[in-house]
């Protein structure tokens, strides 16, 4: 057998592979050329809308801290031995009738008078909110209680003697319930609101003339702005219980307001947004450590009294004098202190608060 001869491999060159021929080399590609400058990307469609979103959940976080932060805060918590901490959250909330910080001009408008009749209040109102439905409770301003210090009188004569915090004292000492939070409201805040979500619907029963509260408005549901909701819940001259009708068209007015707020158009329209933060906190006080969350949670709670998503009330009494109805109070008020607003019978919560008379 002959030696096998190996082919030398062409000069300058590598050995041949036997296999597939080589693949020609395809010229490289010129870049694209965009319309805009060169080196900046065209932002997606999807993260402008996340971008606008977010923006969104800042503003409507941002604008409640703001007007918070502007809130004039008081030292409402008691001096002395006070009821121990309760299950769900007890708000006491008070519409003052103070004139200060109105003009000659917004007094005459509101028809409270120009003089300033110091620190008085109208509205007192206890609002509890947790497991069961919220309860919206009115306490009729004269109602014969005993105030420390100063005996059997009128409850409002706690706010005017002492303030917040005697008014917290007497009403804890009545009631065994522990107020959690204090809040107040003024007239102008009170109209501002009602101005800001664009009105409200009241349903009164009869046609009311009331010059003392500056109101003229007729028999059945209407759409009423800022002053003329003020006079309704003012009015006290006209009706057939007094007083007793007037803190139940506080609980009218209070419900229909949070029944505005709440509507989706307050968060979509941002104008509308602000405006009413801005007018819920503009005459507002509130008691040192309620927070931003605290304030939010009383709004939220304020829109769900009315209808079957909560109650709303006056205190039980025994006549228009005003002295309480002690047994049925106490069984009512012993329902809120255990946070069991579910388990009220009707008979406990009725509009009046008289035994019998649900109109």
């Amino acid at each position: 057998m002959l030696p096998r001869i190996d082919r030398p491999a062409a000069q300058g060159g590598a050995p041949r592979r036997e296999g597939k021929p080589a693949q020609p080399v395809a010229p490289p590609r010129e870049p694209r050329r965009t319309t805009g400058s060169p080196g900046r990307r065209r932002p997606s469609w999807r993260r402008i809308v996340l971008l606008l979103l977010v923006a969104w959940i800042v503003f409507l976080i941002a604008v409640p801290l703001w007007a918070w932060s502007t809130i004039d805060k008081v030292d409402a918590s008691p001096e002395g031995e006070r009821p121990s901490e309760q299950p769900g959250t007890t708000y006491l909330l008070v519409g003052s009738d103070s004139r200060r910080g109105l003009s000659k001009e917004e007094a005459k408008r509101l028809g409270t008078g120009s003089a300033d009749v110091g620190q008085r209040t109208d509205t007192i109102m206890l609002l509890h909110t947790g497991d069961g439905p919220s309860l919206l409770m009115s306490i009729p301003r004269d109602s014969l209680v005993d105030v420390p210090g100063t005996g059997t009188t009128k409850i409002n004569a706690a706010f005017a003697i002492g303030g917040p915090k005697l008014l917290v004292r007497t009403i804890e000492q009545n009631t065994g319930v522990r107020v959690d939070h204090y809040v107040e409201i003024g007239f102008g805040g009170f109209v501002n609101v009602v101005d800001a979500v664009g009105g409200i619907t009241i349903c009164p029963t009869q046609r009311m003339v009331d010059p003392l509260a500056n109101l003229r408005i007729r028999k059945g549901c209407q759409e009423v702005e800022g002053v003329q909701a003020l006079g309704y819940a003012r009015s006290r001259e006209v009706s057939r219980f007094g007083d007793i009708d007037r803190a139940r068209h506080q609980r009218e007015v209070v419900s229909a307001i949070g029944a505005e707020v709440k509507s989706p158009w307050t968060f979509i329209n941002p104008v509308r947004y602000f405006r009413v933060n801005k007018a819920a906190t503009a005459s507002l006080r509130i008691s040192e450590g309620t927070g931003p969350i605290a304030l939010a949670n009383f709004g939220i709670a304020m829109s769900r009294v009315n209808g079957s998503a909560g109650l709303t009330c006056g205190i039980p009494i025994a006549d228009q004098a005003i002295h309480w109805d002690r047994e049925r109070a106490l069984e009512l008020l012993k329902y809120i202190k255990n946070d069991a607003t579910d388990d009220i019978p009707k008979k406990l919560c009725t509009p009046t608060g008289l035994p019998g008379v649900n109109e």
